[in-house]
């Protein structure tokens, strides 16, 4: 099964150039994102942890779980938080052809749109980071910002423990980081025991957290 390493490689990074991996490291801001919300269990728990620590965020949201709570992602944009498209089944786009990707990503945007009119940004991650070269570049002729990482933390993993999860993020994240974590049911337990010492440990080390 493939899996992706903790750590995007550099030269991973170099092949696909028109994808944002990184941030400019010129001052300590460290970029929090979170996928495959909205989640009425986590998502309000996550912006109050954010509250805490003045942390802001991009939510790379499924649009189905828009349609269905409309309110959450109404309340993750009025906090100050960037919302992305996470296309609105959560498609692997390596089995998927480029129409239907496309279509589907489009349905997530017009949703977002739906609930928050005049929202201009078109930021958009792949679920699974698996997507098409055609799909990439049929997305980014039509104004998509493609969004990857620089560290994921592996927060859905049930073989891993919560320790564990909270180690690979504390180990890797370094100015400019991209770091995924999910708002979802799967990820709970790791990602409510990780996110809140993660934001301790790099706040007493002068870092701001700022959505992109």
């Amino acid at each position: 099964m493939f899996r992706f390493p903790v750590k995007t490689p550099k030269i991973v990074q170099r092949l696909f150039p028109k994808y944002l991996w990184k941030k400019a490291f010129l001052d300590k801001t460290i970029y929090l994102t979170f996928d495959d919300g909205p989640t009425p269990e986590v998502t309000q728990w996550t912006l109050n942890t954010l509250k805490q620590f003045n942390a802001k965020a991009t939510f790379f949201c499924i649009g189905d779980n828009v349609r269905k709570y409309p309110e959450i992602a109404i309340k993750i944009h009025e906090e100050g938080h960037t919302i992305g498209n996470h296309t609105f089944n959560h498609l692997k786009g390596w089995n998927i052809n480029t129409d239907q990707y496309v279509e589907n990503t489009n349905l997530a945007q017009e949703q977002i749109l739906k609930t928050i009119p005049n929202y201009s940004k078109q930021l958009f991650r792949p679920p699974y980071g698996k997507i098409k070269n055609k799909q990439a570049k049929t997305l980014i002729s039509q104004g998509y910002k493609i969004v990857m990482w620089t560290v994921i933390s592996y927060d859905w993993d049930n073989s891993l423990t919560k320790e564990d999860c909270l180690d690979i993020t504390l180990k890797n994240t370094t100015n400019g980081t991209i770091i995924v974590f999910h708002d979802s049911l799967k990820a709970k337990e790791n990602m409510m025991y990780t996110l809140p010492k993660f934001l301790d440990y790099y706040s007493k080390k002068g870092y701001t957290f700022k959505a992109l």
